[in-house]
């Protein structure tokens, strides 16, 4: 940063800012981890010397939340993805069955803007086609905040739902599936590189909610890159140019990641991998009935507390995929 010319090109100054901070900030928080732990065993020596039973409990308290501390710090080192520390967009498609997976899809929507909520990010829905009678066909937006799609990421694939169905006059257990993929915002815009002749733009006017301009105007644009066949649209912005800009920045985003996945199939092929292939591909299932669990079929990962995950509380199921995709990682570099 010292270096002469360095301001020059302000936007350029700031990435480099943001990614020297990216890199510094475990290191910092490691140091002022290790130097509570070092005052609350000074702490904890004086009180059981003094039998302080106020003293004691205190530093029992700040041992917990310093473990917590730790914990996130732990999984922030098996974040070792590029993208990472990204934004992501998040997109839900209702699989079949009508009414049920749309609700289902809804559920999900829900689940995810209570966990941003949570951890204090922000959300921005993109596109958004609601459901026939109720719930939602797909939606996409895009989360905002520290580590977004490392933590997401562990939320692609299919999640399956067994309740008793509110549209069932006959009060019948039902089976109902949703897709969820997330893929990474993508800041530099020279990853990518986007012919335009290459692309389709169609325009036309929004649906759901969003404000008197919607649906008065063909503000929603959708833009399909011929070659790979990829579509992406906008509607969630006031604007056309808007909607269009942001439109652009997804499709990026969505050709970023097949050409990743490309990559990631090749070096499969060379390792000789096999990929998995379980009942209906889902990757969790959440129970309503006739007991209540959610369960991650990767992981093992489990509980019974349906109404806390639902409402946002899905941390645990992210942390122990961090962990068994490093561990999975970690076997596949020893082949």
């Amino acid at each position: 940063m010292a270096e002469a010319g360095f301001w020059d090109d302000p936007e350029a100054a700031q990435k480099v800012i943001d990614e020297l901070n990216t890199v510094r900030r475990p290191l910092t928080l490691w140091k002022e981890l290790n130097s509570k732990i070092e005052d609350l065993a000074v702490l904890l020596e004086l009180g059981m010397a003094e039998e302080d039973e106020a003293t004691i409990t205190e530093v029992k308290e700040e041992l917990e939340e310093a473990a917590r501390q730790a914990d996130e710090l732990e999984l922030n080192t098996l974040m070792n993805d590029p993208h990472d520390s990204a934004n992501a967009y998040l997109s839900i498609h209702a699989g079949a069955g009508g009414t049920e997976a749309q609700d289902w899809a809804q559920m999900l929507l829900r689940m995810y803007t209570r966990w941003a909520e949570n951890r204090g990010f922000e959300t921005d829905v993109i596109d958004f086609l609601p459901g026939d009678e109720a719930g939602i066909k797909n939606v996409t937006m895009l989360v905002k905040g520290e580590n977004a799609f490392g933590s997401l990421r562990a939320e692609r694939g299919v999640h399956r739902l067994v309740r008793i169905s509110p549209f069932d006059a006959s009060g019948r257990r039902h089976t109902s599936f949703a897709s969820v993929d997330v893929i990474p915002e993508v800041q530099d815009n020279h990853e990518i590189e986007i012919n335009p002749n290459e692309l389709r733009i169609d325009t036309y006017r929004a649906s759901g909610a969003g404000g008197q301009h919607v649906n008065k105007t063909d503000s929603a644009v959708r833009i399909t890159h011929i070659p790979t066949g990829i579509v992406v649209q906008c509607q969630g912005e006031r604007s056309q140019h808007a909607n269009r800009e942001r439109a652009m920045q997804l499709l990026r985003a969505r050709l970023l990641e097949k050409q990743r996945a490309e990559q990631e199939a090749k070096m499969a092929e060379l390792r000789g991998e096999q990929s998995e292939i379980a009942w209906g591909s889902q990757i969790r299932s959440y129970v309503f009935c006739p007991y209540t669990m959610v369960k991650d079929h990767r992981t093992e990962h489990e509980t019974g507390n349906v109404q806390g995950v639902m409402d946002g509380d899905i941390d645990p199921f992210i942390h122990a995929y961090l962990r068994w995709n490093a561990q999975r990682a970690a076997k596949g570099s020893a082949r």
